[in-house]
């Protein structure tokens, strides 16, 4: 955040910003990449990582991109007819909102690689990137102070301090979000960490129905709430076979 603050004041030699005359076509070296493939592996939803390289990729079709802002229509432009001082704050709570998201699931997929692995969890581990990192943050420190309040925190949304940050700027966020599907404004990062929240928040999800559906064709079973840990078959046409729950129960 305060390199990019830097980079938008900047202005070239002929008093212009800078910014604008860049390329739009980002590079990587691999880093987001290599995360988001353990995260794959481990089964771990760090979606904000992920969301974050696609969009790279997504921007990497310059030549593309210019066809098809000739031939792709959007949303009917919208003046922005609200208080600009106060949606500016409304994006700084989503971004920092989006930003204990990403955290929060960074540290999912370090928890999980931790159990795998038998690494112990040190404070040590945890503030590595305070300094000469492109990611070092004084934000580390809460992260510090939330696992030394509970060594066993299984995820940062669920201590006192960020729950409460998320919940504050919870009405910002969303309405941040809208304003851009409304305006036809990619926002990859700001929607995946929200719809990620809610995802996380909810008791229940449609994967039963995802379940049902790999049943249905491919006699995959599901397991049923009622009975935890018996995976059963149903024969969904009336013209199936049955299928024991040893057969397959993924």
């Amino acid at each position: 955040i305060e390199i990019t603050a830097n980079i938008l004041k900047f202005q070239d030699a002929d008093g212009k910003h800078l910014l604008p005359k860049i390329r739009d076509s980002a590079g990587q070296k691999g880093t987001g990449k290599w995360t988001a493939i353990s995260a794959l592996e481990y089964g771990v939803p760090v979606t904000l990582i992920g969301e974050a390289v696609f969009a790279r990729c997504l921007s990497s079709l310059k030549d593309e991109r210019v066809q098809a802002s000739k031939k792709l229509k959007g949303p009917q432009k919208i003046q922005f007819s609200g208080d600009k001082k106060s949606f500016l704050e409304d994006i700084r709570k989503a971004l920092y909102a989006s930003k204990i998201i990403s955290y929060t699931q960074g540290f999912m997929l370090l928890r999980q690689a931790a159990a795998e692995f038998g690494w112990s969890s040190t404070t040590e581990h945890r503030l590595m990137w305070r300094g000469g990192c492109i990611i070092r943050s004084v934000f580390l420190g809460k992260i510090k102070d939330a696992f030394d309040r509970n060594p066993g925190l299984q995820n940062l949304l669920l201590d006192d301090f960020f729950k409460s940050a998320v919940e504050d700027c919870q009405d910002s966020w969303r309405r941040a979000v809208s304003t851009g599907v409304q305006t036809g404004i990619p926002m990859p990062c700001f929607t995946t960490a929200l719809s990620f929240y809610d995802g996380y928040r909810h008791e229940m999800l449609p994967a039963n129905l995802i379940q049902a559906q790999r049943d249905y064709f491919g006699a995959h079973t599901y397991e049923l709430l009622a009975k935890p840990g018996h995976f059963v078959h149903t024969n969904w046409t009336g013209h199936g076979g049955s299928v024991s729950s040893s057969s397959y129960n993924a």
